[in-house]
């Protein structure tokens, strides 16, 4: 089984595809003013927006996008304009994370954390 995307429910599509283009993802399917898939630059993951009309309610999503020059990446965010509440900092947890939110409050975490991705001190072994 793989994971194939994640949609987000947002309430401005423009707004969003803004915010997530500026971290390097790019529109693969446009269907205005509703909906957009976007595919991450390395990989193919998808990330899907869409408007559905729903309630503004508060993002309990946290999304993880793994970056390998976090601090470089975040330099370069900042410098264009997007505002971090969090710069790249080393977590109890063995990763390095910058935290922002994107135009609905969804909290957007670039992390870097090498073998610890997978394979953290703490992991459980398969018997």
């Amino acid at each position: 089984m793989r994971l194939n995307h994640v949609t987000l429910i947002v309430s401005d599509l423009q707004a969003s595809l803004r915010f997530y283009h500026a971290l390097g993802l790019r529109p693969i399917v446009l269907a205005e003013p509703r909906y957009a898939r976007l595919v991450f630059p390395d990989g193919d993951e998808t990330l899907s927006l869409e408007v559905t009309g729903e309630a503004a309610q508060p993002s309990r999503v946290q999304l993880y996008f793994e970056c390998l020059d976090l601090d470089e990446v975040w330099v370069r965010l900042e410098r264009a304009g997007l505002r971090f509440e969090q710069p790249p900092m080393d977590m109890a947890y063995l990763w390095r994370e910058a935290r922002l939110r994107d135009p609905d409050g969804h909290q957007v975490r670039l992390y870097n954390a090498g073998v610890n991705r997978l394979n953290p001190p703490w992991r459980i072994e398969r018997p």
